[in-house]
């Protein structure tokens, strides 16, 4: 026989309101899926991720589903744990952030080729009663990940490229 305080505390915790976002961002790029892929699971380069400063991931290191590291903020510099899920190689890769009691984070980065260029999509997924106050202070950032992701990845694209085209000449038929 269950104790009746016992009771009580799974009803209380059945009604404790349970917050819950869902948020997609995402932008068209001219880089390919693969360059955009390479960026994404580059876990020791997050330059580009206007969220996070630095990971403790050893270079040339691949996400596999379980894998575990830590990363620093960008906005706060304290480090917390990012677990990796789910891995589509060349199309999906989800992360689970564990940061702070009270807050349960998930993002998913999606890469997918379409006719007018590369789709970058970034899913983020807060739930707990934490959620609001966390989201109200990196909303504007999670805003812009998909687009520098976006950008970085043309970045690097385009500096490949220029190294290899020989210098442009002036010509009088340049408008």
């Amino acid at each position: 026989m269950t104790p009746h305080w016992l009771l009580k505390f799974n009803v209380w915790k059945r009604r404790q309101p349970s917050w819950s976002l869902v948020k997609s961002y995402e932008t068209i790029s001219s880089a390919s899926v693969d360059s955009i892929w390479r960026k994404v699971v580059d876990l020791a380069d997050v330059s580009w991720h206007p969220l996070i400063t630095s990971t403790n991931v050893p270079y040339g290191l691949v996400p596999k589903p379980g894998l575990i590291y830590q990363a620093v903020s960008r906005m706060v510099p304290l480090p917390f744990r990012i677990f990796v899920e789910r891995v589509n190689p060349g199309e999906l890769v989800s992360f689970r952030i564990i940061a702070l009691p009270g807050v349960e984070e998930r993002v998913v980065y999606r890469v997918e080729s379409s006719i007018c260029g590369t789709c970058v999509s970034y899913s983020v997924m807060m739930r707990g009663w934490l959620s609001p106050l966390v989201w109200s202070m990196m909303q504007r950032h999670a805003e812009k990940v998909a687009q520098r992701l976006a950008e970085a990845a043309e970045n690097e694209t385009l500096q490949s490229v220029s190294g290899y085209l020989p210098a442009r000449k002036n010509t009088c038929f340049d408008f």
